[in-house]
């Protein structure tokens, strides 16, 4: 963003300190104090523990240009706009610069696969439009705006991903972005502590529908039950037109997988509405050509050729830790999954592993699962209940949680091929003696449990034969 300070109070909804400051040109935003940009706009939060007016002073002798200021904080400490809320401003200033810009915009929530999603859609638009999209996880009430606000000016799309912890955040989020486009991934059981129950959180992800544009288009997992329940009820309530689209397994749904082949790091199948051509998707697992589906979708509504979405498609590159395939040293082969889970998640991970072909033993590392609530521990023996012979040779499991899954597993695997740890150096011990090179060895938990800590250590070891 490129604005003068006074065009800045007008956007966010504050009052220049000093009218001398009008013609200020301001660009960029930030909230951290560690990373100013020359003329950069500051804008100070203030939490619990922190309050980043504090920080003011050095951050306007750091090179920033101004710092949006609360009015209730005193005198700012130079060129300043004074606003109400520094948080309710920045979601004010950043509205209002997409509002101004020509971008249009598509929103990703789902509990599972919104991260790939978005990653997806980016590499399909882009090879026709010019497309921003959401950096890391900054996809809540202060990652977004600060997304939006981080935009190129000529800009054509914007691809923003929308996270939540519990009801009215998703909502939020939409009416602050107006998307034109509403994706949601999937309903699984991350939040259950927060929300109490899957159809609670199908309700959650629904509230996208707030901000969205008349005439707008929702593309939705129609293999969910949930997500048609709550739409009805939703369009019930809502207004606005809107068209839907639904991906999934099932035949029924607009658009599915036919000819779906596992290959040694990528999965090639057929769009049921796309014609007879193959597409090549560089990702691991029959949950990413779900992802790549609902992807498709948005490119196809955009007008997106179906040469370019196959050109696309073939040219992904994803977040990290997110089946992310790893030769280690040695030219063992790990299936880095270690950036979170859900029940979901890992089923769809041990999918994969099971569909590994050519390898001398298929190993996997599960740790806890975090934030599910009362049944934790019935989700986690769950787990280990799917975990049937054939999936995979050896079990390793990680924390207290962890060790739920490896009770699980004992109703189908050999209490031999089973290894439960509450501490990670005696895992990554254990691990390294039994691996070979010729192993496959998945890696997944969430992102609290630091798996990529193992990851690493199989990378780095030198495996005998």
């Amino acid at each position: 963003m490129k604005r003068n300070l006074r065009e800045v109070a007008a956007m966010c909804g504050g009052e220049l300190r000093m009218a001398d400051d009008a013609e200020l040109t301001i660009q960029g935003v930030t909230t951290d104090s560690r990373s100013i940009s020359e003329n950069c706009l500051f804008i100070p939060l203030t939490g619990e523990r922190f309050d980043g007016h504090d920080f003011a002073a050095d951050c306007l002798v750091s090179g920033a240009g101004a710092v949006l200021w609360d009015k209730a904080k005193g005198l700012p400490p130079g060129p300043a706009v004074i606003v109400d809320d520094t948080l309710g401003a920045l979601q004010r200033l950043a509205q209002s610069y997409l509002r101004e810009s020509r971008a249009r915009v598509v929103g990703i929530t789902g509990s599972n696969g919104k991260t790939t999603t978005k990653d997806i859609v980016f590499a399909l638009l882009s090879t026709t439009f010019k497309v921003h999209k959401t950096q890391g996880n900054f996809n809540n009430h202060i990652g977004l705006p600060l997304t939006i606000l981080a935009m190129p000016a000529d800009a054509d799309i914007v691809v923003l991903e929308m996270g939540m912890s519990g009801r009215h955040e998703i909502e939020l989020l939409s009416k602050l972005a107006e998307p034109e486009v509403a994706v949601i991934t999937n309903i699984g059981e991350a939040h259950l502590l927060q929300l109490g129950s899957k159809l609670e959180i199908a309700r959650a992800k629904m509230e996208i529908l707030a901000g969205l544009k008349s005439g707008g288009l929702l593309v939705y997992d129609g293999d969910e039950p949930l997500l048609a329940e709550v739409l009805r009820e939703s369009a019930a309530s809502n207004p606005v037109h809107f068209n839907t689209t639904t991906f999934g397994l099932d035949p029924q749904n607009d658009d599915y997988p036919v000819e779906l082949m596992y290959m040694d790091d990528s999965m090639v199948f057929t769009s049921s509405a796309g014609g007879d051509s193959q597409l090549h998707l560089p990702l691991l697992g029959q949950h990413n050509v779900i992802n790549g589906l609902a992807a498709i979708a948005v490119a196809r509504y955009f007008g997106v050729s179906e040469q370019a979405i196959k050109e696309g498609l073939s040219g992904v590159k994803l977040t990290g830790m997110r089946i992310e395939v790893v030769k280690g040293r040695s030219g063992i082969t790990i299936l880095n999954d270690a950036y979170n889970a859900s029940p979901t998640a890992m089923k769809a991970a041990i999918g994969v592993l099971e569909n590994m072909k050519g390898y001398r033993n298929k190993i996997a590392v599960l740790g806890d699962m975090l934030e599910l609530g009362p049944t934790e521990n019935e989700l986690h023996r769950e787990i280990g209940g799917y975990i049937s012979a054939g999936k995979l040779d050896r079990l390793f499991t990680y924390g207290a949680l962890g060790a739920k899954i490896a009770e699980g597993a004992a109703e189908h695997l050999d209490q031999e091929s089973i290894h439960a740890y509450t501490d990670k150096a005696e895992l990554i011990s254990e691990l390294l003696s039994v691996l070979h090179p010729k192993d496959v060895v998945l890696v997944k938990g969430s992102r609290g449990m630091r798996l990529e800590d193992v990851v690493e250590a199989v990378k780095s070891s030198e495996l005998h034969q």
